[in-house]
């Protein structure tokens, strides 16, 4: 079930994804990422009262703040590199980052997968050097910044699913929403200070609105996930989401992509396949 669930994680992130990307063309991505988190802020919190949950520890508190503040800068982070290079560069990238930190972190607390695991962040490394463009010739217009960003953002991305991780199971979703009350404030405060100014285009405000509906699904159903399973095989699955992006990218945007960065992302796929595939 915890597989089926970093699944169905990596399906909504990766929708998610793509329309906050779309929306960063015509939007700040500083001000795409705020709107989401609003609105998905608003959802979680009526979800919190309904449930009844009560208010978690100290040690949640912290490492759910955390994370929401890691998350939110990644999302944005995210929308800005779709906004400014090639979905199917700046998506694969940083899940291949975003899949490894988990590993080498629940390596480090007691965690044995198989040995695939590691051969996976092996095939990882080799993908990101390939779909970046580093190896062989490409095609691509995704320049070297972007591409560093996205491993920046798989960084977030990897911190945001250990810190989830660390909260207490009992906690329901009040993670989820004290998350949010850390990054929504600290998104405001950065697009004040860069004076970032939302424009007045109503489609991209509601592609905002739709990835900080579908973000906030992907989230509940990680923390689900990452409660029955393994912090490095419930983050390796749930890091597949350049799947639906990639895929959205190339139907609905026409991007194509060279020889070379086709076996990258055969190779990303791999190797988050063999670290998924790991077991205690």
């Amino acid at each position: 079930m915890p597989v089926l669930l970093a699944l169905g994680s990596a399906l909504v992130y990766g929708v998610g994804d793509y329309f906050g990307g779309r929306a960063s063309r015509t939007q700040p991505s500083v001000a795409v990422a705020a709107i989401g988190q609003i609105i998905s802020l608003v959802l979680v919190a009526a979800a919190v009262l309904v449930m009844g949950t009560s208010a978690p520890d100290a040690a949640t508190w912290w490492w759910s703040a955390g994370g929401g503040v890691v998350g939110a800068l990644g999302i944005a982070g995210l929308y800005h590199g779709f906004a400014h290079g090639d979905v199917s560069v700046v998506a694969p990238t940083s899940a291949v980052v975003g899949a490894a930190l988990p590993v080498i972190v629940g390596l480090s607390i007691g965690e044995r997968p198989t040995i695939l695991a590691l051969v996976g962040i092996v095939v990882a490394v080799a993908a990101v050097a390939l779909v970046s463009g580093a190896i062989g010739p490409h095609q691509h217009n995704t320049p070297p910044r972007i591409v560093a960003l996205a491993v920046a953002v798989g960084a977030c991305f990897g911190l945001l699913y250990v810190a989830f991780d660390q909260t207490d199971p009992d906690s329901g979703l009040w993670p989820l929403m004290i998350a949010r009350f850390a990054s929504v404030p600290m998104l405001l405060i950065v697009g004040a200070a860069a004076r970032v100014r939302p424009v007045r285009d109503r489609s991209s405000l509601q592609l905002s609105v739709v990835s900080g509906v579908f973000d906030m699904g992907a989230n509940v159903l990680f923390l689900v996930a990452v409660r029955g399973g393994m912090l490095a095989i419930v983050s390796a699955v749930a890091a597949l989401y350049p799947a639906s992006t990639v895929a959205l990218a190339f139907g609905i945007d026409k991007e194509r992509i060279s020889k070379w960065q086709g076996i990258g992302l055969l190779a990303a796929g791999a190797a988050l396949v063999l670290v998924s595939l790991s077991r205690s």
